[in-house]
């Protein structure tokens, strides 16, 4: 007999990438959590990579990190703003985990000497995965990542079919959503939807019959074309569901609930009806399209601009500070490379209400005009707030710029430095009472990930941001400000107002005699939601918005 606890929705996408298939998992999964319901998310992404942590921001966009250390898909990130609900490692799953698993299986002797295959194998392993993720939920959403039709997705599209045929799930507790493309025609001014019934018809042949169908369209669908999309999917027509773009990403949920998506899926698993408390989101869209007295300017100067979403969880973590302190955020991102003068910055002068965000990044491309910008805002009173790379960046040019070590640099930036104020903890000179940690030089293992405690100093700006005497933020970076040098930064100006509670590690540095200069090694746009924010951001744009 079927585990009733065993509900899983399988989200897939078809026509083209980039619909927003995260959202709509993210805003069906808030939706199932307003009815009480206990639920989890799993991303299945097909590539070859172990996790996304060595993948290019340019390519693969932004790396979220999870509370447990797991470099993943920033989908995930999506997952938790919406839902609220804590992702693991265990949320995200790729090809190579996959088979990295059933090799390691094989090699063991695990398979008694069977000849090792796509099917059953790698599909079994798929499904192990679901299943494990499912057991502890009320239902579980699954995103396949890629587009229906992708060979890469072949093996996770078998497995997700095999699902509904397992004794212990079986097709009552299982249900398939589909997300494609209705593009409209300018020229003809028609919306076509043959590209969909191409795609469902893929879907088909796979041997999944999708129960609900989401079309997305930059002009509205109407019912015609909505009823032969059902015709052609094998649904009535009030499983098609058409979402077009919105003015912010916190409407899908109330778009999906208004068709009543929700109920839907909740009938199609025999699940009770019961209130969906949605007021929250409809409190939330209300704040989005409120009239904010208030404004801030953020200057974002990073290396990895072209991708926009290279600093996804940055940009939502301002607007979510916005959202909070009806202030209206208006972000300008600068590629940091294009910086190569204090003169380019000119054009900051006498402004009001702007501040400027470092962030975080890898290697030395881009890093003077990084520099250039925190002399800047250091020297002209304008609130800055550095993030991992950018903490340590801020240190470097207090340090250079009074003097104090005019070479300070990173070994990430110089490995033959003799001034290393920051650098592995393995090239440390003295260990500072610092634990002995199980970080290494391989690109792969050396970061220090997930959620660490800091303790932060009484009387600070930073204890006073966040009210507390100890916070929890999560890290991703490789490189740690060297304690051999607490005195010379003490001298350049900067407080050391932070400390990691276990390591002493340097966490927090504030500027003496500057308004908002705060560096901040750990990332706290990771656990910033759209309905409480993040303090620090919080406090950073209501300064701006004030000044």
């Amino acid at each position: 007999m079927a585990k009733q606890s065993n509900k899983i929705i399988f989200i897939t996408g078809g026509v083209v990438s980039s619909l927003g298939k995260g959202i709509c998992t993210a805003s069906l999964g808030a939706l199932l959590s307003a009815h009480g319901l206990k639920i989890s998310i799993l991303k299945m992404d097909p590539y070859l990579n172990v996790d996304p942590g060595t993948m290019s921001p340019f390519q693969h966009g932004e790396v979220f990190v999870t509370s447990d250390g797991a470099e993943t898909d920033l989908d995930l990130g999506n997952y938790e703003r919406f839902t609220g609900v804590k992702m693991y490692r265990e949320n995200n799953l790729t090809t190579g985990q996959v088979y990295s698993t059933v090799i390691a299986n094989e090699r063991r002797g695990d398979y008694l000497g069977a000849t090792v295959q796509v099917i059953p194998h790698i599909t079994d392993e798929i499904i192990s995965r679901i299943k494990k993720n499912a057991s502890s939920v009320d239902v579980l959403l699954v995103e396949v990542g890629g587009t229906v039709g992708d060979i890469e997705s072949l093996p996770f599209l078998e497995a997700i079919r095999q699902i509904s045929l397992d004794p212990e799930i079986g097709f009552q507790n299982t249900c398939y959503v589909h997300l494609t493309l209705v593009p409209h025609l300018h020229a003809a001014d028609e919306v076509k939807t043959k590209p969909t019934q191409h795609s469902l018809s893929t879907l088909r042949s796979i041997g999944i019959q999708a129960d609900f169908v989401i079309c997305r369209s930059e002009k509205t669908i109407d019912d015609s074309n909505l009823k032969k999309i059902a015709m052609f999917s094998n649904l009535n027509p009030s499983s098609v569901i058409s979402i077009g773009y919105y003015q912010t990403i916190y409407e899908i949920p109330l778009a999906l609930q208004q068709q009543n998506l929700n109920r839907a899926v909740l009938n199609r698993l025999n699940l009770p009806q019961t209130v969906c408390k949605i007021d929250p989101w409809i409190d939330l869209v209300k704040r989005t399209k409120k009239v904010k007295n208030s404004i801030a300017t953020i200057y974002l100067i990073g290396k990895y601009i072209d991708n926009g979403s290279a600093y996804l969880s940055l940009i939502e973590a301002l607007k979510h500070a916005g959202l909070v302190t009806e202030t209206n955020v208006n972000i300008e991102s600068i590629d940091s490379e294009s910086i190569t003068n204090v003169e380019m910055l000119s054009f900051l002068h006498n402004k009001k209400n702007i501040g400027i965000v470092i962030p975080g990044g890898f290697g030395i491309r881009g890093i003077i005009g990084k520099k250039l910008a925190i002399s800047h805002a250091r020297i002209n009173h304008i609130p800055i707030l550095g993030i991992c790379l950018g903490l340590q960046l801020m240190l470097i040019e207090s340090l250079q710029s009074n003097g104090i070590i005019p070479d300070a640099t990173s070994t990430e930036f110089d490995q033959s430095t003799t001034s290393p104020v920051v650098s592995l903890i393995s090239e440390w000179k003295t260990e500072h009472g610092i634990k002995k940690q199980t970080f290494n030089s391989d690109k792969g293992s050396s970061m220090r990930l997930g959620s660490y405690k800091c303790r932060l100093k009484s009387g600070s700006k930073i204890h006073d941001i966040y009210q507390q005497d100890i916070i929890s933020e999560r890290h991703r970076h490789r490189y740690e400000v060297n304690p051999f040098y607490e005195k010379e930064i003490s001298q350049s100006g900067l407080m050391i107002t932070g400390r990691d509670v276990d390591n002493n590690l340097i966490e927090v540095i504030e500027s003496v005699n500057h308004p908002w200069f705060v560096g901040v090694q750990f990332h706290p746009e990771f656990q910033s939601n759209p309905f409480t924010g993040n303090a620090i951001f919080n406090n950073f744009i209501k300064t701006i918005a004030q000044s």
